[in-house]
């Protein structure tokens, strides 16, 4: 978690600062302040209707959040808070928060994947405690490659909130109760997951898990708030011309795609929760350099 911390310093190359010199002089921390001013300022957040993926879907920003478009996203997801560069469609924040307020706690991470189309066919039968103990069996055996890389292990406590299909609509969520070595919060991942014809849309809502009662609240207003367009629903998926997906809603929920690509996209997925968590440390570092709002 330190190393990953220090990783939201590299913004600020004027100084050295490390685990070991946390004392900075009055003018390093007036210039760290103004660098994180104008990276505030820098934001242009949007609200109302937002195209998504050249098309194929719509977000229509939920009351309370306001919206940041992919490149000013990829830019606060890899450079700000060091994850490694991947494609994003959008972050959503609550709308009095920032990437760099005091008091942050959550971010909605947008995404699409086009593995193809998922068959639901699996999710009335499926048994979701045997589902949570595989995954907890896979998560011990990724630990195991995640040491051998210099990883701190990862532990799936359970569900925070049980997975939930709603065969209607096509939506689908839930929520991982997670804990990290080294961090002494649980973590929340909160997976909403949208289907189309040809794949899916993720919205990851990733924060420490003291923040599951408000995302549980909002969960409906984010579901409804995207969808697919025209011609690219579930329903207009066409077996003849489009791909379908090795797997169903349980390999969807399970992340059985992981195993495809090996442990290390294990970590890559799991580094995002990690980071996001870690902005909280940074928000007491921010506190301590520059005092709190009512001081």
């Amino acid at each position: 978690m330190k190393k990953l911390l220090l990783l939201s310093f590299f913004l600020v190359p004027l100084f050295a600062f490390s685990q070991e010199n946390e004392q900075m002089t009055l003018e390093q921390k007036e210039i760290l302040k103004k660098k994180f001013d104008s990276i505030e300022a820098s934001f242009n957040y949007k609200y109302g209707k937002i195209t998504l993926q050249n098309g194929i879907a719509e977000l229509n920003v939920p009351e309370g959040y306001k919206y940041l478009g992919p490149k000013q996203s990829a830019f606060v997801l890899s450079d700000l808070w060091g994850n490694p560069p991947s494609e994003c469609l959008g972050l959503l924040f609550p709308k009095n928060m920032s990437p760099l307020s005091e008091d942050f706690t959550y971010a909605v991470e947008i995404t699409y994947s086009d593995e193809g189309y998922i068959s639901d066919e699996d999710a009335k039968d499926l048994d979701y405690d045997d589902l949570l103990d595989e995954m907890q069996q896979d998560t011990k055996v990724g630990n195991e490659e995640r040491k051998k890389l210099g990883y701190e292990s990862i532990f799936l406590i359970g569900w925070a909130s049980e997975p939930y299909y709603d065969a209607e609509t096509k939506k689908l969520h839930w929520a991982k109760e997670l804990s990290f070595e080294g961090y002494d919060k649980n973590t929340l991942n909160y997976n909403i997951r949208v289907l189309g014809k040809e794949g899916y849309l993720n919205l990851n809502v990733i924060g420490d898990i003291d923040v599951l009662p408000t995302v549980k609240k909002d969960v409906d207003y984010i579901l409804s708030s995207v969808s697919f367009t025209e011609g690219n629903t579930y329903a207009d998926f066409n077996p003849e011309y489009d791909k379908v997906a090795a797997y169903g809603i349980g390999g969807l929920i399970a992340g059985k795609v992981l195993a495809k690509a090996g442990f290390f996209a294990l970590i890559l997925k799991f580094w995002k929760v990690i980071a996001i968590a870690v902005v909280g440390a940074f928000s007491i570092f921010k506190k301590k350099i520059f005092g709190s709002k009512e001081a």
